[in-house]
């Protein structure tokens, strides 16, 4: 049986659920997203990517800057869903858009809750060195990402995998996670279980700061660092070619022999020294520039063994 289906998403991460659920057969009546916002060098509006795909598959498009007002209430309320689909909104549901859904709202969410509650499950998992992680499809109450679990799927996190590649993972498992939760709600099968009390962790913002590389940690935390913010906003560390200092993003890294002073070149290889052991630095970026290797980084900034990086 088709379901009438809210979809509330913004990002890349929701647009295989919903290219799914539209594949299944299930009545999409509305989709809401993030308002367009300026982006690029021109600073024009850009659409979301599921603002852009809902527009191709024709559903209606719905852009509140805010659900907590009664005439946002009301409008939800209007398409007479049977349930609401989140996967990344990006904004916080009020009880009252809760409980319009006839069956409920559905979140998926990219982690094993109740660990990395929050904004950013992926990253923070990747950044703490998790061996293992996963999306689970969830019921939605009032407190961030509290709600009961109905279905599960788990990935481990291999030791040199990035961000973006568990994200790629996750979205599309995702995708057929929720279209299987749907068929199950649709023939009243889909159970829940409450989340356990113990093993709560949050997944906070990421804030800039965090990105800035420092050289007198462990090296496997400062490897899990850049596994953990790339693609986006991708750790880095400040170099001077002598024109001011310049952002140097690390792209890829991996665990590497070697001891120093934090921060010192060991080799020619792109191998620096940190507070414990050492890494090497696979692929960087200038900015402005393109990503090449560490090797060939070096040399063109001129730097030498035994050099230090900021």
């Amino acid at each position: 049986m088709s379901l009438r289906v809210v979809f509330m998403g913004t990002p890349s991460f929701a647009c295989p659920t919903l290219s799914e659920i539209v594949g299944q057969g299930h009545e999409v009546v509305a989709c809401y997203t993030r308002e367009p916002a300026p982006a690029g060098r021109g600073m024009a509006l850009r659409q979301s990517p599921v603002h852009a795909m809902a527009e191709r598959f024709g559903i209606p498009v719905m852009t509140p800057k805010t659900l907590k007002t009664p005439e946002a209430a009301a409008a939800f309320a209007a398409h007479e869903a049977d349930v609401a689909v989140v996967v990344a909104y990006g904004k916080i549901l009020p009880a009252a858009i809760l409980a319009a859904p006839t069956l409920g709202c559905l979140n998926l969410h990219g982690s094993l809750l109740p660990r990395w509650r929050g904004a950013a499950p992926i990253q923070r998992a990747v950044m703490a060195g998790d061996t293992e992680t996963g999306v689970m499809v969830m019921r939605m109450e009032e407190g961030l990402d509290t709600g009961p679990v109905a279905m599960a799927e788990t990935i481990p996190i291999g030791p040199d995998m990035t961000a973006g590649e568990v994200h790629d993972r996750l979205m599309l498992l995702g995708a057929d996670l929720m279209a299987r939760a749907l068929a199950a709600l649709s023939r009243g099968a889909l159970g829940f279980r409450p989340q356990p009390e113990e093993g709560v962790t949050y997944a906070h913002k990421i804030d800039k700061a965090e990105a800035r590389i420092d050289w007198t940690k462990p090296a496997s935390d400062i490897h899990n660092l850049v596994r953990g913010l790339t693609p986006f906003p991708g750790a880095f560390f400040e170099a001077d070619w002598g024109q001011g200092m310049t952002r140097v993003k690390v792209l890829r890294s991996a665990r590497a022999e070697g001891r120093g002073e934090p921060g010192a070149i060991l080799d020619g290889h792109g191998t620096i020294a940190c507070g414990a052991g050492a890494i090497r630095l696979a692929e960087v970026q200038r900015a402005g520039k393109g990503a090449v290797s560490a090797a060939e980084f070096l040399r063109g900034a001129g730097w030498r063994i035994g050099g230090t990086l900021a």
